[in-house]
């Protein structure tokens, strides 16, 4: 299933995925201690999820609960294809190269990425 999320979408499941089940509220105290956000907010952008098929709801008492439906992998996995197609055309070396040449890497995750490529370069 591709699911495509907005930023305060994305954050709202990654919410979810770290804590479990929860309400909205929940949601959106969580939300509001790292950037200020109204409640009505998180409610629309929980019933976009909802159309999106990224998460569910079950009533407990007058209450909400929200539950993922898709896993952290999925959604990654599928803006990380969407990035690739749309920014690189596809090619991976272009991204790669890019984020080397742009965004700061440690020398931990140098070693990191020469493992990985090595890994890859023996298959």
């Amino acid at each position: 299933m591709s699911v495509r999320l907005g930023r305060v979408q994305l954050r709202i499941m990654q919410f979810l995925w770290e804590h479990g089940p929860a309400t909205a509220r929940a949601i959106t105290q969580a939300l509001d201690a790292e950037e200020p956000i109204a409640h009505s907010t998180v409610q629309t952008l929980l019933r976009g999820l909802e159309t999106k098929q990224a998460i569910t709801h079950e009533v407990e008492g007058r209450t909400f609960v929200f539950h993922p439906r898709v896993r952290q992998e999925q959604v990654t996995r599928s803006a990380t294809r969407d990035l690739l197609d749309r920014v690189f055309s596809g090619n991976v070396s272009d991204l790669v190269s890019y984020l080397l040449k742009h965004e700061p890497v440690s020398r931990d995750e140098l070693k990191a990425i020469r493992r990985l490529i090595d890994e890859q370069t023996r298959k």
